[in-house]
C-alpha cells in the first residue's frame, strides 16, 4: 500500500491528513479517494500538484508499496 498526505484544503476536504491506497497508479489512487471523500475534494485534486516519494507525478505514474503520494493545493496568500 501506498501513503497518502493531504495538505491543506485537500486535508480539510477529506477530513484528515494520512490514509492509504492500493491503486496500481497515481490516477487510480486519486480516483479512490474522490470515490471515498466526494466531489469538494475532486475539485481541490484536480488543482494540486501531485507528487510521488519527492517528485512530480502524474497520473500514470506507478505507486508501490511504502510510496509516498502527496496532494498539494495551490497556496495563496498576501
Amino acid at each position: 500500500m501506498a501513503h497518502l498526505r493531504l495538505f491543506g484544503p485537500a486535508a480539510e476536504a477529506a477530513g484528515t491528513r494520512h490514509d492509504t491506497v492500493d491503486e496500481p497508479t497515481v490516477g487510480a489512487a486519486l480516483q479512490a479517494a474522490t470515490t471515498r471523500y466526494g466531489q469538494a475534494f475532486a475539485a481541490i485534486a484536480a488543482a494540486s500538484q501531485v507528487w510521488v516519494n519527492g517528485e512530480q507525478a502524474i497520473p500514470s505514474t506507478p505507486l508501490g508499496d511504502g510510496d509516498e503520494l502527496a496532494v498539494l493545493p495551490p497556496v495563496s496568500g498576501g
